[in-house]
């Protein structure tokens, strides 16, 4: 019916055509990956069906895996591509944590020039790779003294500490005591906005290894408030990051990304600089291609070009 109305139609900003890295495929059920197929498949008969992609005047895209997914009927039409995700930078500023009263508990934090402290924010499911994320800290702490506080909650929960019982990265449940300030790794759990601006303002790199990443907000968050970044290069982060403001990880194997995560985190804690200097990259990234205000400007933009050539489309 919209397209009765005699206006022109945009559709987007869509995102998808997201897999598994090669190297990881068989975490993906085959019952998930034949939904995906089917799913994929009846998109195609269903833009026979109702050619809305067809009759737009523009698609947009968040990538350039969504604009390989979309069926091949529609790949003449007019499509940009724009990376839904921005920072409201009226929240995610330095001034943010100004407001913040500082951590209490004075674990050899930030200030600190020989200490590191890495934070992970996410929700504990198994596509997040948390657990090859604490393989890789495990053998960081064997050369650096550093912390690494996981923040989210899922259904890995139990199991990542589990295994970080096992790397001995926590005490035993019969060893816990109150006093947490001196662990190394510390699973936090869900906290609210306000506090995981805290935690990122605390930390000196954020961590984030997922493999089926299709956003990924946090490390724009994190961008936004001057932290480099290290993430797997595959989707979202991918999208976000260059190599001014963080270290892209190539999954190419099991063992291949923990040694990739632990060589960049070992690479950021030797290196003030560095990471002072990805920091201040990133920031500027954030401010000139991910703020909200200015990607605002650009949908104006992109709503005038549609209007404009769908008249023209008319006149012919």
């Amino acid at each position: 019916m919209l397209f009765d109305l005699g206006v022109p139609i945009i559709i987007g900003p869509m995102n998808g055509g997201m897999n598994y890295p090669p190297a990881f495929q068989k975490m993906q059920s085959r019952l998930v990956e034949a939904a995906i197929s089917f799913g994929r498949a009846l998109s195609s008969f269903m833009n026979v069906v109702i050619p809305g992609k067809l009759k737009a005047t523009t698609l947009l895209v968040a990538n350039a895996r969504t604009r390989e997914a979309l069926p091949s009927s529609v790949r003449e039409v007019p499509t940009i591509e724009l990376v839904e995700n921005g920072v409201d930078l009226s929240l995610w500023t330095q001034d943010l944590l100004e407001k913040i009263e500082p951590n209490k508990e004075n674990f050899q934090g930030k200030d600190q020039p020989n200490f590191t402290r890495f934070v992970f924010i996410g929700r504990l499911v198994d596509w997040k790779a948390v657990d090859l994320l604490l393989i890789a800290f495990k053998q960081v702490l064997e050369k650096i003294p550093a912390r690494l506080d996981i923040i989210g909650e899922g259904d890995q929960k139990a199991n990542l500490e589990e295994i970080a019982r096992n790397l001995s990265l926590i005490p035993s449940s019969n060893e816990l005591n109150s006093d947490r300030s001196q662990e190394n790794l510390r699973f936090l759990g869900w906290l609210s906005q306000a506090d995981c601006a805290k935690q990122l303002g605390e930390s000196d790199v954020l961590v984030l290894p997922s493999l089926y990443e299709c956003g990924g907000a946090v490390v724009l968050e994190a961008m936004a408030l001057s932290l480099p970044v290290i993430a797997t290069n595959w989707g979202g982060p991918a999208d976000y990051l260059d190599d001014s403001c963080g270290i892209l990880v190539n999954p190419d194997s099991r063992e291949g990304l923990i040694d990739g995560l632990a060589a960049a985190m070992f690479d950021l804690a030797n290196s003030p600089e560095l990471r002072q200097s990805m920091g201040k990259a990133g920031a500027k990234r954030v401010v000139n291609f991910f703020d909200w205000d200015k990607k605002g400007e650009k949908i104006l933009e992109i709503y005038q070009d549609s209007i404009e050539r769908y008249a023209k489309d008319k006149k012919r």
